[in-house]
């Protein structure tokens, strides 16, 4: 009568007592009752709490943040990683493009921002660099070429011959010279020779140049060019000198990156194709000797990151996850979707003893009073 007949008889419209069984007929009541018990008794939240600690130990959350990330890793480097590469090619833009132009620009605002480092490429690259013999040659040939081609000396000459700086140098040349330069300097002069000079630089362009090459080449320069170059170092300059140029070039360069250095880093931002380089960058992580062991040690502590958290709010954590869990609402729609069969199966094997027990306790009082009442009617 506690579980069978699992559904219930009718004569006519007139259901019979007793059908179903006690349990299938009060199954919702009863699984309500379950509910409260188990949520009442059982899962208080002090054991949800204790339950939950032994769960979030930190050798069983490092255990899972390490298998986390090494599925990570793996599905990168099982799998098609377009997705991927799509977001670290905007965080690499972004980061490049603006946080970093941002942080570079406060920076430089300080007055020491690079100082031992642009400190030490002065010292150990530019105070030291000298072209050599090859490099000197090129420099030479592009200075002759260039910035002091003939025909530029020639109209370096005739700009500075002007008839004021004549007059000054024949003078200077008539009172500073002795001897035989003397007689020479104040019988002929210069002013005659300077003023056709520059006349013929005037007129005769082309004999000019040539003949200013002619004269190039006749005295070498281009070969003491090249050699002044080539000895050229700024260790031959005295110490005050270098450090005023480290000093000048250090605040150079903090000025530039204060001023200009944002822009320079967007427009290389955006020349950069971010999704080519993305995939070289994921490539090359995936395959690095060194991620295995820095995922162990962010494994490590992001587990005391949140043992840290979970010390402080796990009372509170567990307070708002039962309510998102509905424990209670579970257990009463598990019960009541279970058949009769099955909850008296499930009952059944949980008291199957204590209700033989119930069942042979009732056959026995039931023979001893039967006995006791058959011997009173014989002795009546």
């Amino acid at each position: 009568m506690l579980f069978r007949p699992y559904r219930p008889f009718f004569l006519g419209t007139w259901q019979i007592p007793f059908t179903p069984g006690l349990i299938p007929s009060n199954q919702e009541r009863l699984a309500k009752r379950i509910a409260d018990t188990i949520m009442g008794s059982l899962l208080t939240p002090e054991e949800l709490e204790n339950l939950a600690r032994r769960l979030l130990q930190t050798h069983r959350i490092e255990s899972a943040i390490h298998w986390l990330l090494q599925s990570a890793l793996q599905q990168i480097r099982s799998q098609n990683h377009h997705k991927t590469t799509q977001v670290l090619a905007g965080i690499l833009h972004d980061l490049m493009g603006q946080s970093l132009s941002r942080l570079l620009k406060a920076l430089a605002r300080q007055e020491n921002f690079l100082e031992n480092q642009l400190n030490q490429i002065f010292d150990q690259v530019i105070l030291e660099f000298e072209l050599n013999t090859h490099q000197s040659e090129q420099l030479a040939d592009w200075l002759l070429q260039v910035v002091l081609p003939p025909d530029l000396i020639r109209l370096g000459v005739v700009d500075f011959l002007t008839d004021r700086n004549i007059v000054v140098i024949d003078e200077g040349f008539r009172e500073k010279t002795s001897g035989t330069y003397w007689l020479v300097a104040n019988l002929f002069g210069l002013r005659n020779a300077l003023t056709r000079l520059r006349t013929h630089f005037l007129d005769e362009k082309e004999a000019s140049n040539a003949l200013i090459a002619e004269l190039i080449q006749s005295l070498g320069v281009r070969s003491r060019l090249q050699e002044g170059i080539q000895n050229l170092s700024l260790q031959n300059l005295p110490i005050s000198t270098v450090r005023e140029l480290r000093r000048t070039m250090r605040d150079g360069v903090r000025h530039y990156i204060r001023d200009r250095g944002a822009d320079v880093l967007a427009g290389l931002s955006e020349s950069m194709a971010w999704e080519d380089i993305a995939p070289l960058i994921i490539n090359r992580l995936s395959n690095s000797p060194v991620l295995n062991p820095s995922v162990q040690v962010i494994s490590q502590e992001l587990a005391l990151i949140l043992e840290r958290y979970l010390e402080k709010d796990l009372e509170l954590i567990v307070a708002q996850a039962i309510p998102i869990l509905r424990i209670d609402d579970v257990i009463i729609n598990r019960v009541k979707a279970t058949s009769a069969a099955n909850l008296e199966s499930a009952i059944q094997g949980i008291v199957r003893n204590e209700l033989q027990a119930i069942v042979n306790l009732g056959g026995i009082l039931g023979f001893v009073i039967g006995g006791l009442q058959s011997i009173s009617l014989l002795l009546r």
